[in-house]
């Protein structure tokens, strides 16, 4: 075992007992699931909070329930940058996705005060509570609302038991009135810097412990409809049947295709479904979904394009209806070309090689970069799982995120633009 390797394990290993200690608090015993605004959200705010104030951070929780940890800088007009990530998840997920971007990022400041650094700068970590959007049908309202883009009709959406979003966070005792101040003046915020796993197998592959990031990826998601003719299966002749679920199955096959065929996107049929769905009949009508993603948004909608004209040829020749609804769509967010370097000179600065990569899952940097660069650093993950119980990472991986942050928040502060 090598001396990095031992000093990265050390360095980490407190990082691993509070991501632990956040694990405890999840609404099912032996499950992680810390859904926005329940109890275990209140439960890991208090855990967080107290985290950050023995950091030396000044600590709130706003209007949102985003937990905020300020350290001001060296006078009352200076800019802040700002670090971080969020604390919920999904219904039976995983221990370190989020959480371990807010741990590596107290940590930090922690060092960095403790080590007398003198930033230009103002710091916060934040650690946002709406970033997975499970319960509400609204997400990343926390960043939303600190990049000025969080919309008032958001309130008004119910989760499964029919409360509305407002009437949750009256319940959790934060104000929506006060929701609008939390938005940031232009200018005001420098850039956002996140640590989070991979929740991909590139970094193991290439058997590198972290990864800067270069832009997350832009997503369109389509509810196609088709409509054929129901029949008796065993009645009507092959040539002159319009089956639904046939058409559906060969627009499944045109959505794999084309993503094979184009490096810059990936797509996804994650939906299906027949009607009458009766073993002997003929689907008159069948549904699917389709989710398109890349980094670059012209590539995604050019995909876009070919997809729908190909699913326009195959309703044609099968004699089926189609309706194709575009029902979700956000644009890619690259990563500040500033921030990319710093973080990949202070990858360099660990003596590991400097991995690039696109983040094809969304974060509550597609909300931040409304209001500034936002940078992000990924940290491998066994077997790229995550969403999953199965997730996990190693402390000398952790170490090393939290070494990489610590150098990459010093270069920042060296930077011209810093």
């Amino acid at each position: 075992m090598s001396e990095t390797f031992v000093r990265n394990e050390d360095r980490g290993a407190p990082l691993m007992a509070q991501l632990a200690a956040l694990a405890r608090h999840s609404a099912e015993p032996g499950a992680m699931t810390r859904l926005y605004l329940t109890p275990a959200h209140a439960a890991a705010i208090e855990t967080v909070s107290d985290w950050m104030r023995a950091a030396g951070l000044d600590t709130t929780v706003d209007a949102l329930g985003t937990v905020v940890g300020r350290l001001a800088g060296p006078r009352p007009d200076a800019p802040t940058l700002i670090l971080g990530s969020h604390i919920d998840t999904i219904r039976n997920g995983g221990r370190f996705d989020g959480t371990l971007g807010v741990v590596v990022a107290i940590a930090a400041v922690a060092q960095l005060r403790a080590e007398g650094v003198a930033l230009p700068f103002a710091i916060e970590v934040v650690a946002f509570g709406d970033e997975e959007g499970v319960r509400f049908p609204h997400t990343l309202s926390g960043s939303r609302a600190l990049a000025g883009g969080f919309d008032t009709a958001a309130l008004e959406g119910r989760d499964a038991d029919g409360v509305t979003l407002r009437e949750a966070l009256l319940h959790f005792g934060r104000d929506p009135e006060a929701i609008a101040a939390l938005a940031r003046p232009p200018g005001s915020v420098m850039g956002y810097l996140e640590v989070h796993i991979e929740q991909g197998p590139v970094l193991e592959h290439e058997d590198v412990p972290v990864g800067v990031v270069t832009a997350i990826a832009g997503a369109t998601r389509l509810k196609v409809e088709i409509v054929g003719t129901a029949g008796h299966a065993g009645t009507v002749p092959m040539r002159l049947r319009r089956d639904a679920l046939a058409a559906a199955a060969e627009m499944v096959g045109l959505v794999e295709a084309l993503a094979l065929a184009d490096p810059a996107v990936v797509a996804t049929v994650g939906q299906i479904e027949a009607q009458p769905g009766a073993v002997n009949v003929i689907a008159g009508a069948a549904r699917l979904t389709v989710d398109l993603r890349s980094p670059d948004d012209a590539a995604r909608l050019a995909a876009l394009d070919r997809l729908e004209d190909g699913f326009a040829a195959c309703a044609a020749r099968r004699g089926v209806g189609i309706t194709v609804t575009r029902f979700y769509e956000v644009a890619a967010a690259p990563c500040g070309a500033t921030l990319q370097g710093v973080l990949a000179e202070a990858v360099s600065r660990q003596g590991l090689p400097v991995v690039r990569l696109p983040s094809g899952a969304g974060h509550d940097g597609l909300a931040m970069a409304r209001l500034c660069p936002i940078g992000m650093l990924f940290v491998r993950c066994t077997g790229g799982i995550s969403h999953n119980p199965a997730e996990s990472i190693t402390a000398a991986d952790a170490g090393v995120a939290l070494a990489v942050l610590v150098e990459a928040v010093r270069a920042f502060a060296a930077t011209p633009t810093g």
